[in-house]
Order: C-alpha cells, then structure tokens, then sequence
C-alpha cells in the first residue's frame, strides 16, 4: 500500500525487451534506498512495481504486456520522468489516502488554468470509472493523491499549489497527456456493498444518513 505522496521524481534509465514484455530500469534520484530490499515494493507513475534488481539509486522492474496496455508505461521512453513513493509501513504518517498502486485505468489532460498561484486541472476519464469520482472525495493521479473538486459528467476538476506540481511530473504534463488512474478503494467496497444485497441494511438511504453520500 501506498498514500500517494510522492518522495521524489526519478527517470526511467533503460527499457529491456525480455520474452515479450519488458523490464524498466528506473534512476530513483534521492529517493533513500537504504531500506529497499529485493522484492520491495515501490509505486512508480502511481503504478505498484516489484524490485528484481538493486542499485545504490536504481533499481530494475518486469512490468507485463498487460500492465504496459492499461497504464501509461507505454508511452514512456528513456529519460521519461516518473514519480517515485516506496510502499507504506505501518509507522507513517498517511498524508494522502490509502493508495493500492493498482491502476483503474487512463485519463486525459483536457486542461490546465491558472488560479492565483495554483492550476486548476480537468481531466477525462473513461466512463465506466466516473461512477467512482465524486466532489471532495480522493483521487490518485500519477500517483499522487489529490482531492475532486468537481465532476461533470466524465470529466472532473482538481486544484494544484505550486508545490506539488513543482515535485512531481505535473510540471512535465500538458493537455492531451495521458495519466494513470486509481480510484478511492472505499468507493469500490462501497459499491460491493450496496451491490451484494442480502438484508444487510446497507442503501443509499443508509449512507446519506451516516454521512457517506449527499
């Protein structure tokens, strides 16, 4: 697991065709790997990968043909930017929500306008995941976990400060880019829930009363 708040921003260093699909060296910056271990886990681009290989600011990944075909991994090239956070332990601090590293799917950057000193952000997402994007709820683009401040149909708005697009590869996006994304977790088992039925007292009755829905 993950929060989505990301440490650094490193680069991907090679991209090795092995027996189909591919392994990605990445360059992690100055993301401390002291504490990294083979088989670690670290969300790169907001996408949970495996480390097979260890260097002293590198390691070394196999991303599958069906990961490179749902996430953006196949539009990257050497030297593309990618945000960097190492898996959760249980001793820190959840800045962000609770992030899987499982992408949902690809959305679009349909524009990018100032706002004092922030940007405000709209993408477009596919339509079977709006169902799950709701105002104030949580989001997590690239990796990075960001709050909804809008929706309108498939698309929805977000709000930047200076800080996070200057940390993250916001700074190298522009409209038309594809990001990867990951919807809450909690809006998933919520839908389980109401979908399973069975008597259990859970509606959207229930859930607008206790302060899960509007």
């Amino acid at each position: 697991m993950f929060t989505g708040i990301i440490q650094t921003v490193g680069r991907i260093a090679r991209i090795e065709r092995r027996g189909g699909d591919v392994r990605l060296t990445i360059d992690t910056a100055s993301l401390d790997m002291g504490d990294v271990a083979l088989g670690d886990s670290i969300a790169v681009g907001g996408v949970c990968l495996t480390a097979v290989e260890l260097g002293a600011q590198s390691f070394a990944a196999d991303v599958s043909n069906e990961t490179l075909s749902l996430t953006s991994f196949g539009q990257l090239g050497p030297g593309s930017r990618v945000n960097l956070e190492k898996a959760l332990r249980l001793a820190d601090r959840l800045g962000g929500h609770m992030v899987s590293g499982h992408v949902d799917g690809l959305g679009k950057v349909v524009s990018i306008t100032n706002d004092g000193r922030s940007q405000r952000w709209t993408f477009e997402v596919p339509p079977i995941l709006t169902r799950y994007i709701a105002a104030k709820g949580s989001i997590c683009i690239d990796g990075t976990s960001l709050t909804v401040n809008e929706v309108s149909g498939n698309r929805f708005g977000v709000n930047l400060i200076p800080h996070t697009v200057e940390h993250t590869t916001f700074a190298d996006r522009k409209a038309g880019d594809a990001v990867n994304l990951e919807v809450d977790v909690v809006a998933r088992y919520v839908e389980r829930l109401l979908g399973a039925g069975g008597g259990n007292g859970i509606d959207e009755d229930f859930l607008r009363e206790h302060g899960f829905a509007r």
